[in-house]
C-alpha cells in the first residue's frame, strides 16, 4: 500500500481486510495450504483438518444467489455458501488477491461472513446519513482549533464549498455572532479551548448570529461540544454539533408574546391604559416602534364608525418606541419592560390618501408595506382604530407568521378596548344618573351643619341603593333621610331615585314623618302591584326591588330645637350630645315600605344646640365577619369625640367600620350637628279673632321690620299680613299666631286652628273679592301651607333686597 491508502485504511477499514477477516492460501489447484485462526473461527475446521483439501470441501464452487447487493466498495467480489464443519451453511463474500513473493500460483482468499458485512454497511450507510443527509451541522476541529472535516448541513450554513474554509476557526467562521445563554465561556473559542483542556461538554448552548450563508438575517442555533479521542485515549480534537432553532425560537417568542398579552392587556377598564399595554409588550421585541390611533368617539365611549369615516377622527392615543425605552430605562435596572410613551396631549392625526394607514382603514383590513404593518381595530363591524407596527431602517420585513401573531395581539387589544369603551359609556352614564339621584352639593342650612359620604358596593357603575338627602322646610325647618333598596347596581339606584323624589315631594308639602311613610308605603305597594303585572323576568318571575326598602325620615327644627323622626324598617339613628354621650334612641321600628297594613310611629325629642346626629344605612355598621351590635358599638365610639369635625368624624367612622375601603353592602352615612336660631332673629304674636286683628298685625309687623332694618320689606309685608289675618279671622275660629323669622330669608308665618287651606282664584272684573291671595302671591318668593295637630299655618318668604346688617 502506499502512504496514502494506508492513511485511507487507517480512517475506513472494511469487514474483507485481511488483517481481520478469515483468510486461506491455496495453490495453482485450489488446495488449502495455509489457514487463519479467523478462518477457523468463522468455519469451525483446525488446520491439519483443511490443509490439504480442495476449496469445495468447505466452498460451493459457484456464486451464491445475490439475493442482498453488495455496496459499491464490493463490486467484483462474489457471495458463497461456505460449509461449517457442524453442518450449517453461510453465505460468506469472498475476494481473492495474489500473495506477493510466493509466485504467481499460489493466491489469498478472504471471506467474512454475510452478516458482518450488513453490520458495516450499517455502519458505513449510518456514516454516510450524518455526512450528507444531517440537519445537524457537525465539524471537527482539532488540536489547533481549527476546522478538518464538516458534514454537508455544516456546509450549506457557511454557503461554499468545504475547501474553500478548511482550516478556519470557529470564530473566523462566524465573527458577527454571540452566545445568548450564560453560565460558560464568552466566545466560540474559549467554549472549544474549554472542552478540549477539561474533557467536560457543553450542552445547548444557544448561538446567535448572521449565518455567511445569509448575512442580513440573523439565526439561532442549539449547539453542543465535546472532546474526540482515538482508541488510545490520545486527544484529537472537538466536534460541534450546531442545529439552526430560528423558526423554533420565533415560534417560541410568539408564544411568549402572547403569554405577556394575555397577561397585560385587558387588565384595565380604561381605553387608554389598554392601548398602552399593547405598545409595551410590542416593543423592542416585535417592533422598534409601535403607535395605537383611536377613533375620537370610542375615547367619549361612543359606538365607533362602521366604515373608512373614523380616518377623520382619529386620535393618537399611546406610543412606544425602542429608542426611547432604552433612554427611560436605568442601566442598572436593564430587564425593565419599556415603559410606553404616550404624547404629553393626545393629539388628533390624519394619514395622507396612499399611505399604508388611510389603506387600512378604506379597506378595513391589514396592510404591510415592507418595514410597516398597520392592522386595524375592529370590534364586530365596528373599527375603533389603528395599530401600526414600525421596524427600523435595515430592520427584517414581517413574515408570515409575524403578521398573524400582529393580528392576533390586535384582536385581543380591540376586544379589551371595546370592553373598555363600553365600561366608559356605561360609567358616564351611570355617573350622570348618581348625579341626578344623589345630591352632590347639599346646601347649607340655618338649623344645621353637614357631612356626609356615600359608598356603592358597584364601584363598576358608582351608584347603588342607599341614598341620603336634606330638605329645607318652611320655617327654617330641615328634613334628614337616608334610606337603603333591597339590591345593588343600576336596577337598586333606578329604585332608588324614585324613592328619593317621592320622598323629597312628600316633604315640602309639609307632612309629618308618620304621614310622610305612610304615603310612601301605600306608593311602594300600589307601584309593586302595577309593575308586577306589567314586567317580569324571561323565566316569567319578577325582579322586585322596592318591596323591603328601608327608610328613616327625621325634621329638626332649629327655633323649638325639637327633633322628629319616624322609620320604616330601618336602623334608628345615633345622637350624641354636647358633652359626647352617645345614644340610640328607642324609635318604634315599623315595618319595611311596600308591606302595608301596618303603622307607622313617630318619637319626638330634644336637642340641645350642638347635638350630633348620623343616619347611615346598615352597610356601614353590618358585616359578613362582625355582628351588626359591635358595629354600632363602634360607630357610637367614633362618634363620642365631641372637638373632632364633622368630616374627620366620616372619614373615621369609614376607616375603622370598613377598613378594607369596600363592602358588600351599599353605605350612606349622614351626620349633622344641630343649631338654634337666636332669640332676636324670631318674633312671635298672638291675636284674638277680631276684624281689628288685621290692623294690629300690620302695625307689629311694621314695627319689627324698622327694628332689623328691613324697612324695605314693609310694604309687601303688611299686605301679606293684613291678607293672611283677614282670611283667618273669616275663614277660621280660635286665636290667630302670627310669626316673622329673620334668617336668609324674612318668613313670614299665620296660624289658626282652621284646617281649610286657601286656594289661588282669578277674580272677575266685577267680583268684589278674591284677589288678595293672589297678590300675596304676587309679591313672595315662595309660599304653602303646612298642617298641625291644633289647625294649619300659611307661610311666606321674601327675599331681602339687600344683605341684612
Amino acid at each position: 500500500m502506499t502512504a496514502s491508502n494506508a492513511e485511507q485504511g487507517a480512517d475506513f477499514r472494511g469487514p474483507l481486510d485481511v488483517t481481520r477477516a478469515a483468510t486461506a492460501v491455496v495453490d495453482a489447484q485450489d488446495t488449502v495450504i495455509g489457514w487463519s485462526p479467523a478462518a477457523e473461527r468463522l468455519l469451525g475446521y483446525q488446520p491439519q483438518e483443511i490443509v490439504g483439501r480442495t476449496l469445495a470441501a468447505f466452498l460451493s464452487p459457484g456464486p451464491a444467489p445475490s439475493f442482498l447487493p453488495l455496496p459499491p466498495e464490493f463490486r467484483g467480489h462474489e457471495l458463497h455458501v461456505a460449509r461449517h464443519r457442524d453442518g450449517r451453511e453461510l453465505i460468506v463474500a469472498t475476494a481473492v488477491c495474489p500473495l506477493p513473493g510466493a509466485g504467481t500460483a499460489a493466491r489469498v482468499l478472504v471471506a467474512t461472513e454475510l452478516k458482518d458485512l450488513r453490520l458495516w454497511e450499517s455502519r458505513q450507510a449510518l456514516l454516510q446519513g450524518l455526512a450528507t443527509q444531517s440537519p445537524v451541522g457537525l465539524g471537527i476541529y482539532d488540536t489547533d482549533l481549527r476546522l478538518t472535516w464538516c458534514n454537508t448541513a455544516y456546509e450549506r450554513e457557511i454557503g461554499r464549498p468545504f475547501a474553500e474554509f478548511r482550516g478556519l476557526r470557529a470564530d473566523q467562521l462566524y465573527s458577527g455572532g454571540r452566545f445568548v445563554t450564560k453560565g460558560h465561556p464568552p466566545t466560540l473559542e474559549a467554549v472549544m479551548r474549554h472542552v478540549l483542556e477539561t474533557g467536560e461538554p457543553f450542552l445547548d448552548l444557544h448561538f446567535q448570529g448572521p449565518p455567511p450563508s445569509d448575512p442580513e438575517t440573523d439565526h439561532l442555533w442549539s449547539c453542543a461540544y465535546y472532546r474526540l479521542q482515538d482508541a488510545d485515549g490520545r486527544v484529537i480534537g472537538v466536534c460541534e454539533d450546531a442545529f439552526d432553532i430560528t423558526d423554533r425560537y420565533k415560534a417560541q417568542r410568539r408564544l411568549a408574546l402572547l403569554v405577556e398579552a394575555g397577561r397585560g392587556i385587558g387588565t384595565a377598564l380604561d381605553v387608554r391604559v389598554t392601548a398602552e399595554k399593547i405598545t409595551e409588550v410590542a416593543v423592542p421585541e416585535f417592533a422598534t416602534t409601535v403607535t395605537v390611533d383611536l377613533a375620537q368617539g370610542v375615547l367619549e365611549g361612543e359606538v365607533p364608525a362602521t366604515s373608512g369615516a373614523a380616518a377623520t377622527s382619529l386620535v393618537q392615543v399611546a406610543r412606544c418606541s425602542a429608542e426611547e425605552a432604552d433612554v427611560q430605562v436605568p442601566e442598572e435596572n436593564p430587564g425593565q419592560q419599556p415603559a410606553a410613551s404616550p404624547p404629553a396631549v393626545h393629539h388628533s392625526v390624519e394619514y395622507p390618501p396612499g399611505s399604508p394607514q388611510h389603506r387600512s382603514l378604506a379597506s378595513g383590513g391589514l396592510v404591510l408595506d415592507e418595514t410597516v404593518l398597520v392592522v386595524p381595530l375592529r370590534a364586530g363591524n365596528s373599527t375603533l382604530g389603528l395599530v401600526t407596527f414600525i421596524r427600523g431602517t435595515g430592520g427584517a420585513t414581517f413574515d408570515s407568521g409575524e403578521v398573524a401573531l400582529a393580528d392576533e395581539l390586535v384582536a385581543r387589544t380591540a376586544v379589551s378596548i371595546d370592553n373598555a369603551r363600553r365600561f366608559t359609556r356605561e360609567r358616564t352614564a351611570s355617573l350622570a344618573l348618581q348625579r341626578q339621584l344623589l345630591p352632590q352639593h347639599v346646601p347649607e342650612q340655618s338649623a344645621v351643619e353637614l357631612a356626609h359620604r356615600y359608598l356603592p358596593t358597584d364601584d363598576v357603575t358608582g351608584v347603588g341603593g342607599d341614598w341620603f338627602d336634606v330638605i329645607p322646610l318652611s320655617g327654617t325647618r330641615v328634613g334628614l333621610v337616608v334610606g337603603d333598596v333591597v339590591g345593588h347596581g343600576l336596577q337598586a339606584a333606578a329604585t332608588m331615585g324614585r324613592l328619593r323624589t317621592t320622598v323629597r315631594a312628600f316633604a315640602q308639602m309639609d307632612m309629618d314623618p308618620v304621614e310622610l311613610l305612610s304615603r310612601l308605603d301605600d306608593l311602594v305597594a300600589q307601584s309593586t302591584e302595577e309593575q308586577r303585572s306589567e314586567l317580569g323576568t324571561p323565566d316569567g318571575t319578577y325582579a322586585d326591588v322596592t318591596t323591603g326598602a328601608t327608610c328613616l325620615y327625621a325634621v329638626y327644627d332649629p327655633v323649638s330645637r325639637r327633633c322628629v323622626m319616624a322609620r320604616a324598617g330601618h336602623l334608628p339613628p345615633a345622637v350624641v350630645t354636647p358633652d359626647g354621650a352617645p345614644t340610640f334612641p328607642d324609635l318604634p321600628a315599623g315595618p319595611p315600605l311596600g308591606l302595608g297594613g301596618l303603622p307607622f310611629e313617630s318619637l319626638e325629642i330634644e336637642l340641645p344646640v350642638g347635638s350630633l346626629l348620623a343616619l347611615f344605612t346598615d352597610g356601614l355598621v353590618e358585616a359578613r365577619d362582625r355582628d351588626i351590635d359591635h358595629g354600632l358599638d363602634t360607630l357610637a365610639a367614633v362618634l363620642s369625640d365631641r372637638h373632632a369635625s364633622l368630616e374627620e368624624l366620616c372619614d373615621r367612622a369609614v376607616a375603622q367600620l370598613l377598613p378594607s375601603g369596600s363592602t358588600a353592602d351599599d353605605t350612606a352615612l349622614l351626620l349633622v350637628r344641630t343649631r338654634e336660631l337666636d332669640t332676636s332673629q324670631v318674633t312671635e304674636w298672638e291675636l284674638p279673632p277680631e276684624p281689628v286683628a288685621a290692623g294690629r298685625a300690620r302695625e307689629l309687623a311694621t314695627q319689627q321690620l324698622h327694628e332689623w332694618g328691613l324697612q324695605e320689606l314693609s310694604f309687601a309685608t303688611e299686605l301679606v299680613v293684613s291678607e293672611l289675618v283677614t282670611n283667618a279671622v273669616r275663614y277660621a275660629e280660635g286665636p290667630i299666631q302670627v310669626r316673622l323669622i329673620r334668617d336668609r330669608t324674612l318668613l313670614c308665618e299665620v296660624a289658626d286652628q282652621g284646617h281649610t287651606s286657601p286656594h289661588l282664584r282669578h277674580s272677575g272684573d266685577e267680583d268684589e273679592g278674591g284677589r288678595g291671595l293672589f297678590i300675596v302671591a304676587q309679591l313672595v318668593q315662595r309660599w304653602g301651607t303646612r298642617y298641625t295637630r291644633s289647625g294649619k299655618t300659611i307661610w311666606t318668604e321674601q327675599a331681602f333686597p339687600s344683605a341684612p346688617g
